[in-house]
């Protein structure tokens, strides 16, 4: 008894309580933007993941990390489930709203998207935490590469550009951090421009072109490609700096934002909380982003170190794009808000990562 209060102790309350306090935000968003539809299912179910949530999260805390690092064919086991996970959702996963990213379990569906982004995290921090003394040889960058490009291939397929595009920016975040030569990042940037020229020419779908072009030029279509940034934006500018209060937001009350409890729950709380919400809401990330570098400052050896600054950087990717597409500086390309936005699997898999973040600040060498 006495070593779990001790547990108990040491854990980062600071950050528990910001997440806690972004997920409360997003549940009270959720239960507005259900009144249009009258339709509060998934407000239920975000209860029930936020619980899930938390449970996990302690459950993790007393997880020994030191078994990640001792253990890379644990990893590796992890991570090629969750490869056969995705190949699995072009056979058995329901089309909706013409992608291929869920499995449905009765009312339940289940991203396995969410969960392999932590997996993949775990694997480069091992990998690259083992030759970080090694990283003037290019071969490190096309193998963990491998690991990247696998994944992201068959997202993409679904077809998935956004959750593709943050598990590339992790890893190049990460191979940053690790120290990459600015040659070899700058060979990075010239196979990427090649990769998107092909991509763009053979393999991107029409809505995901329409969705670039609609964004450069944005008087393009108003009523059509352009539509949902359009009303996001006429959202975000109505809510003022007090906000036109809960369940008054006429873009979210009346309907005219599309999804408005996944990819722009941000516009939500704009409108109905105006200038003032989303400062507090920006507040509440700043202090979970500077807790988890903390941790990573702290950290005595490179996995721990690797593995924080690596979720902190998947972390503040999401709030960027997600952000950046309600405000029409982005493309849309559905990328939801951590610890805020509807969905079970990544609601669970960031309070996972969290309990993950715990036990490094716990358990240190």
């Amino acid at each position: 008894m006495a070593d779990i209060i001790g547990h108990f102790r040491k854990i980062d309350w600071l950050m528990v309580i910001a997440a806690l306090l972004l997920s409360l935000i997003g549940l009270v968003s959720i239960y507005s933007s259900s009144f249009f539809k009258q339709d509060f299912l998934n407000f239920k179910k975000q209860i029930l993941f936020l619980i899930i949530s938390v449970i996990l999260m302690v459950v993790f805390s007393f997880f020994d990390w030191k078994l990640f690092r001792e253990n890379p064919y644990l990893i590796l086991a992890f991570y090629f489930l969750n490869i056969f996970a995705l190949l699995f959702l072009f056979f058995f996963a329901p089309t909706i709203k013409g992608t291929r990213g869920w499995f449905r379990i009765g009312l339940i569906t289940i991203d396995p998207i969410e969960p392999f982004k932590i997996i993949l995290l775990i694997l480069l921090a091992k990998y690259f935490s083992m030759r970080h003394i090694e990283m003037y040889n290019i071969s490190h960058i096309f193998i963990s590469g491998i690991y990247v490009f696998i994944p992201c291939f068959l997202i993409f397929l679904q077809p998935d550009l956004g959750s593709a595009l943050i598990l590339i920016f992790l890893w190049i975040g990460i191979l940053l951090i690790s120290g990459i030569e600015i040659r070899h990042f700058l060979l990075l940037i010239l196979i990427f421009f090649l990769v998107f020229s092909f991509s763009w020419n053979s393999i991107l779908k029409e809505y995901q072109k329409e969705r670039i072009i609609s964004f450069i030029f944005s008087d393009i279509e108003p009523l059509g490609s352009n539509w949902s940034a359009l009303q996001a934006e006429i959202a975000i500018g109505s809510g003022g700096f007090l906000g036109k209060g809960f369940r008054k937001g006429s873009q979210v009350q009346l309907g005219f934002l599309s999804v408005p409890q996944t990819d722009f729950i941000f516009s939500v709380i704009a409108e109905e909380f105006g200038f003032l919400g989303t400062i507090f809401l920006l507040f509440l990330f700043s202090i979970l982003f500077f807790q988890i570098v903390n941790i990573a400052f702290y950290s005595k050896t490179n996995f721990p170190r690797l593995f924080a600054i690596g979720f902190a950087t998947l972390f503040a990717i999401q709030i960027f794009v997600h952000i950046g597409m309600n405000l029409g500086i982005l493309p849309i390309v559905g990328i939801s808000l951590p610890f805020v936005s509807y969905g079970g699997g990544g609601l669970i898999s960031s309070y996972i990562a969290l309990g993950i973040l715990q036990s490094l600040r716990i358990k240190k060498d």
